[in-house]
């Protein structure tokens, strides 16, 4: 049986009820004890106060409008405003079949009791209106999932992320038209499952008939057990449900009434969407807070930009949410660098040539899509004898010099590495970049969130001009280059002289990214050689500013820095 069908099917069951609940109880759910009975025996807020009928606020045997089910109401010829997503591949118009039906109650423009049968409106509690709720959908539907759609089988094949109809559950049907209408999920006769649904939609089973998000099972969104502190703002006000595992989908966005219009989300900004779990109320991490620190990548100043289909190559910066986590794959597994750890997963990206991914293989694939050919300025930027910010360039392999994050280090010879590391090893941008608390505690979940640290690094990385040498003014450097090796100069016999003895800091001579491949040359910018402008002069007797490398551990500079000219000064 079709949906369309379903309400003449049972018209004559409903009467049947009708006269029934005045000669006993009524069956549990069904539409007489159900908010839908608006006669005067109905148990909700708004109820007739003169007509004792039940099924003539819908159905009448004589009269009708000529739609389906004997409706005994009139359309009430709104022009709608229909539901309209750039991701949406079905096309959306007017209301039509029993949608159009339901909005005749729904829409609000209509008195409950204004019916074709009778001649007079029958007087109802309240305006006499759909009362301002859950219940008063409006003329204005783009907050509302799409319906009235065909939902043929070609769409689903064509969508990928939606299944075929052949697969859905008996009571979950299109119309005769093969349109998608209220009646697929909702049955205006029975509230079994609650909000007239046509099954339980426990874990999003209802929601799931329709959309196919295979990795979703895998993913704490759909798994996790946890429930509300009930401290901070509700993050399920619109379910009866408590914990994140039931809620499933409906955690982050809302079939009607969504802030979030375009892709039904709870909030209209999105990353409140996120931070109503991940504000420390329900999930165990605090990332909301994290976000106040001083250095973040800041996703409440864009509004409105980001779009699920965009282009990783897009033109407006901004980043959200989003940009770095898909809500349907991200889930906590490891993994080994550069590859994705299983919280990017899913999350587009941009590749090592500059060119769109739709996945992210590469955890700087996804750091690409702002830091590489868009270019985004990431804050104060030290001024450099080669000036860059795209970091696809320096990172590349063919840069003089980079730090190992695409593929390994050029330089054999780095005895200050800290094992296991070796001149084999690959790091994530993450490594550096990142939370400079997620050792533990409230706020304590990795990632490039926040930090208290300039860069939104990790730990503390001390720039400028002088700097006194210490564990802890370069805690960056240290966490993966011994301390004793670097000052008893093992690589460079000099590195005590200017850490130590001159203050001078790590980043005056060395560019921590790498040096950009059109601009450097493997002679001049070996070891990641390219000074700050700031600290650094040209050599007066020479006009140079400029390293050479002479060889393994040798080299000679050119240059005039905390007085001293190097006309050169070789080593």
């Amino acid at each position: 049986m079709n949906n369309l069908s379903r309400p003449t099917a049972r018209f004559a069951l409903v009467c049947g009820l009708c006269l029934a609940a005045f000669a006993g109880p009524a069956p549990a759910q069904s539409i007489v004890t159900s908010k839908h009975n608006l006669s005067l025996t109905g148990p909700g807020p708004v109820r007739s106060l003169t007509e004792s009928r039940i099924c003539v606020f819908c159905h009448t045997p004589h009269g009708a409008s000529g739609e389906a089910a004997l409706w005994n109401r009139s359309s009430s010829g709104a022009a709608y405003l229909p539901y309209d997503s750039p991701t949406l591949k079905a096309l959306v118009g007017q209301p039509t079949g029993a949608s159009k039906l339901c909005l005749s109650c729904h829409d609000g423009t209509i008195a409950l009791g204004d019916l074709l049968s009778v001649d007079t409106p029958i007087a109802m509690t309240g305006t006499g209106l759909m009362p301002p709720g859950g219940g008063l959908i409006g003329t204005d539907l783009r907050n509302d999932h799409p319906i009235s759609f065909n939902y043929f089988e070609s769409l689903a094949l064509g969508e990928g992320e939606l299944t075929s109809p052949a697969s859905w559950d008996p009571e979950v049907e299109l119309d005769p038209a093969s349109e998608l209408q209220c009646t697929t999920c909702h049955d205006a006769h029975v509230d079994t499952w609650g909000d007239f649904l046509v099954m339980d939609n426990q874990q999003s089973a209802l929601c799931r008939q329709c959309h196919n998000l295979p990795v979703f099972d895998q993913t704490p969104h759909a798994d996790s057990p946890r429930t509300w502190s009930g401290a901070g703002l509700d993050p399920w006000p619109h379910t009866e449900y408590s914990d994140v595992r039931t809620n499933a989908c409906m955690n982050c966005h809302r079939t009607h009434h969504a802030d979030g219009a375009e892709h039904l989300l709870s909030d209209i900004r999105e990353e409140e969407t996120c931070f109503v779990c991940h504000g420390g109320n329900v999930a165990s991490a605090d990332i909301e807070s994290v976000f106040n620190k001083a250095w973040t990548h800041p996703v409440e100043q864009s509004f409105g930009i980001h779009q699920a289909n965009e282009s990783p190559l897009v033109t407006s910066a901004h980043v959200e949410c989003a940009d770095c986590h898909d809500p349907h794959r991200a889930r906590d597994a490891t993994a080994q660098a550069p590859f994705v750890p299983g919280a990017l997963e899913g999350t587009s990206g941009v590749d090592a040539t500059g060119a769109p991914v739709a996945e992210a293989v590469f955890e700087y694939q996804v750091c690409l899509k702002c830091h590489g050919e868009t270019a985004v300025t990431p804050g104060r930027v030290i001024d450099r004898d080669v000036p860059s910010i795209n970091t696809a360039r320096e990172f590349s392999p063919s840069s003089p010099s980079f730090h190992p994050v695409e593929v390994a280090g050029r330089g054999m010879d780095v005895p200050s590495l800290i094992s296991p590391l070796t001149t084999g090893s690959l790091i994530y941008c993450t490594d550096c970049h990142g939370n400079d608390s997620s050792g533990g505690g409230a706020g304590g979940l990795a990632g490039p969130h926040g930090s208290n640290f300039e860069f939104l690094l990790t730990r503390r990385y001390e720039t400028g001009d002088p700097i006194a040498e210490s564990p802890a003014a370069y805690d960056l450097c240290y966490g993966c280059h011994s301390r004793s090796n670097i000052l008893d100069d093992v690589s460079f016999e000099r590195h005590r002289k200017h850490i130590v003895g001159e203050d001078t800091a790590c980043s005056v001579c060395h560019d921590p990214h790498g040096i950009d491949f059109g601009q450097g040359n493997a002679t001049n910018h070996a070891h990641l050689i390219n000074f700050d402008l700031s600290v650094v002069d040209p050599d007066p007797e020479t006009g140079r500013l400029e390293y050479r490398t002479l060889g393994p551990r040798s080299g000679e500079c050119f240059l005039s820095c905390h007085g001293e000219d190097h006309s050169p000064e070789s080593y």
